[in-house]
């Protein structure tokens, strides 16, 4: 029997067991539901010992399941912590600097940032993970992630956060929708009554999608039913969503997709949409690339601010 063990292996079965569902433990691990049941049922076939029951309604743990867990979750505590302690004797960078990426960030931003950071740290390389704010929060603290870009700046003294960019968020509509709705200063949110709002799971950043809400539901608007949580939010998708006529998503000014002639980005009119977006990273993060990193980020947002 081959008894070797893969911390991926061990969070996926710790995620299943807590979650009761695999379907749940799939969304919260960013996996689809066949990939995680096979690395449970292989996972089993290599112990030899069957480590869950499913059910129709989920989940039920055996008692060679329970005897994994308990010891699962120890040596993924203390594989956390040593990736924190490593973390901290990073100082002067020279590894890999794992970034949180979310959707529509400023087309110049990173590229700024990460120019500064190759002149300051050159040995480190950067990789970067399109996550929802909440996977982004969640990595930080199990040591997946070095550094979060998030739209909703989390709680707890166990991680810093700077705030990097600030933009006023605008509309888009299909462009004879756009004609009809635009004034002098833009669209007016009340304006849009009538249309569907293209929206996003609130599961990927609930504390910004309930600020964006409750700031269309104080304009009139019916923000209509939520959208699943597996459904994730792909930014093409907004093109064909408005060009017939009947919906409306939000893009920030500069947004970095084609866009045809049959849709128009237009501001709001008093900018009643602000959209910020922060750096957060460990709070006991000693790392000078990660350091540089942020600082890059802020004089962004500076000189933006300055202009």
């Amino acid at each position: 029997m081959g008894t070797l063990m893969e911390i991926r292996e061990m969070r996926a079965f710790v995620a299943v067991v807590e979650a009761g569902v695999m379907a749940k433990a799939a969304r919260q691990l960013h996996v689809s539901q066949p990939a995680l049941s096979q690395t449970i049922t292989a996972l089993e076939r290599r112990l030899g010992v069957q480590l869950l029951v499913r059910t129709s309604t989920g989940v039920q743990v055996t008692d060679a399941g329970t005897t994994l867990l308990g010891e699962a979750r120890a040596v993924l505590a203390r594989h956390d912590r040593a990736v924190a302690a490593m973390t901290r004797h990073t100082k002067t960078g020279g590894g890999v600097l794992r970034v949180g990426v979310p959707l529509e960030l400023p087309p110049e931003l990173l590229p700024a940032a990460l120019a500064r950071l190759a002149e300051a740290c050159p040995d480190t390389r950067v990789q970067a993970r399109h996550l929802s704010s909440v996977a982004q929060v969640a990595a930080l603290r199990t040591g997946e992630l070095d550094v979060g870009l998030v739209r909703e700046r989390p709680a707890g003294p166990d991680l810093d956060a700077a705030l990097v960019v600030e933009e006023n968020v605008g509309v888009l509509l299909a462009a004879d929708v756009a004609e009809k709705l635009a004034g002098p200063a833009g669209v007016r949110l009340e304006k849009l009554a009538g249309l569907d709002w293209f929206a996003f799971p609130r599961a990927g950043s609930p504390a910004w999608y309930d600020e964006l809400a409750a700031t269309l539901r104080s304009h009139g608007l019916d923000i209509g039913p939520e959208v699943p949580e597996e459904q994730r939010l792909i930014v093409e998708l907004k093109i064909p969503a408005v060009s017939a006529g009947g919906a409306y998503a939000f893009a920030p000014p500069g947004w970095p997709y084609p866009m045809p002639d049959t849709v128009r980005w237009l501001p709001l009119a008093g900018n009643p949409i602000v959209r910020r977006t922060w750096a957060v990273w460990p709070a006991t993060s000693h790392r000078r690339d990660l350091a540089q990193f942020v600082a890059a980020l802020e004089d962004h947002r500076r000189g933006e601010s300055r202009a």
